[in-house]
């Protein structure tokens, strides 16, 4: 019986108020083990589906001492709500390097992009290929190489991209081209160039939040129920909102008062209403959650910590909802893990 009293200790300690109307609870029991000899490496992105299938994409860079008594996990591993694995694929040879991001279309194919890459790739909710913009390690530079100073023009190649979401309307495809290039690109549903905006930011332009430019990485992107095109400037800390056509729209500044170089907006999310009340911004920079009002980019709470215990972050990268309510986060760097923190009220 000292389990069970234990387990329901550590579950109050773990309770997390994010807002009057919010609690979150981590829930240390999800995902459940993975089979056996599974090990995960840096986990580059989740996100969830139409059914609420929760998938992770993961880098499979284990240590030599991990190889010694496991493997890697495949590159995508797919978990039901309760956490059990219920599909899994990935060539090593095929995948973008060092994944990173992931997102669900209206069909429920799976992007994902890979920032050591220069590829976004399509995949059917079973695994095949469907679909890849850019080709495999052919950056858009000067020379083709990834050590190279950045074109940020091709209408073919990327340069580390780092993530990807579809048009539910018409299919076309807006990736974040950002840890090469700085730009947002958009290529139609057969993968034909159609436009692009954004520019690396000059001391001047970073100074004055100038719109379209970024600080150094443009890390997210995501498309609102309004159709507008939410876009991380992650070291300058705020989100930048556009149009489809990349007209600015708006900033939500994601301020802390405590910055340093790896920025505060790193991922996004929406909450599942319709409306879309609440945004949950992922701040890698100081490893918590900021639970945002979508309308006025007002920060109502925070949570999180930096830290290896259940409901802190390492690294905390992206993030993720279901229709739920409930809210994933990925690590990368040595938190190598996904965490559920569950919606409990509101």
């Amino acid at each position: 019986m000292r389990v069970p009293t234990i387990s329901i200790l550590l579950l109050g300690a773990w309770a997390i108020t994010s807002h009057a109307d919010q609690t979150f609870e981590i829930d240390p029991w999800w995902p459940k083990p993975l089979p056996e000899g599974w090990i995960n490496g840096q986990v580059g992105g989740v996100c969830v589906d139409s059914r609420d299938n929760i998938l992770i994409v993961d880098r499979r860079n284990i240590t030599e001492e991990e190889m010694e008594t496991n493997v890697p996990v495949p590159t995508f591993v797919m978990f039901d709500m309760e956490g059990n694995v219920i599909k899994s694929w990935g060539d090593p040879d095929v995948v973008p390097q060092a994944v990173h991001g992931c997102s669900f279309d209206s069909e429920d194919n799976v992007w994902v992009a890979g920032n050591q890459d220069a590829i976004v790739q399509k995949y059917s909710h079973d695994g095949e290929l469907l679909m890849q913009i850019g080709a495999k390690l052919q950056f858009d530079t000067e020379d083709g190489t990834r050590e190279t100073e950045f074109t940020n023009s091709s209408q073919e190649l990327l340069h580390r991209p780092a993530g990807a979401v579809a048009d539910p309307e018409t299919g076309d495809i807006f990736i974040a081209d950002g840890y090469g290039n700085k730009r947002v690109v958009v290529f139609d549903a057969e993968g034909n160039y159609l436009r692009q905006w954004g520019s690396l930011a000059t001391e001047d332009e970073r100074e004055a939040g100038t719109p379209g430019t970024f600080t150094a990485v443009v890390h997210c992107i995501e498309m609102s129920n309004a159709g507008l095109i939410y876009v991380c400037d992650r070291q300058g800390n705020r989100v930048q909102v556009f149009d489809r056509m990349g007209n600015h729209v708006r900033d939500i500044r994601v301020n802390t008062g405590n910055y340093n170089s790896r920025g505060t907006a790193w991922w996004l999310a929406f909450s599942p209403d319709e409306e879309q009340q609440y945004l949950y911004v992922m701040n890698g920079g100081q490893e918590e959650v900021h639970v945002m009002d979508h309308e006025s980019g007002e920060t109502l709470s925070t949570f999180g910590r930096p830290g290896h215990m259940p409901g802190n972050f390492t690294h905390g990268h992206t993030i993720a909802t279901d229709s739920q309510g409930n809210i994933y986060v990925a690590e990368t760097n040595f938190g190598r893990r996904v965490q559920r923190f569950r919606l409990v009220s509101e």
